[in-house]
């Protein structure tokens, strides 16, 4: 049987301080409008979800699809922080990578609404 390690408090303090950077990320992406009220409709769907059903599968997977649409989000938003941080210029490039997070966000919650319709009809 393998030795047992002594928990590592380094460890254990640079776990805690990545809970501490992403509670600051989700602080900075409440203050998006679109990430606000993306936020709003996890907060409505998710507890609809277990009225709506009882199965536990098709809970599931309306709650993940539920979840992807603000996780998306959050990596939009950090694209164009990061495209804006290079250059506040245009350029083409800068263009497609934002319209292609966008998109994301689309792809997104187009699949919110067919799981949702799925499970539901």
């Amino acid at each position: 049987m393998p030795e047992k390690k002594p928990l590592n408090l380094s460890s254990v303090s640079s776990l805690w301080k990545a809970f501490g950077y992403s509670l600051s990320g989700l602080r900075v992406a409440m203050g998006e409008r679109a990430f606000f009220q993306e936020i709003l409709l996890v907060i409505v769907l998710i507890p609809a979800s277990f009225f709506l059903t009882t199965d536990g599968v098709s809970r599931a997977l309306m709650i993940a699809s539920t979840l992807l649409v603000p996780i998306v989000e959050l990596l939009n938003s950090a694209v164009e922080a990061a495209i804006d941080r290079i250059s506040p210029e245009w350029h083409n490039l800068s263009k497609k990578a934002k319209d292609m997070g966008s998109a994301a966000v689309l792809l997104a919650l187009i699949n919110l609404a067919f799981v949702w319709a799925c499970v539901l009809f």
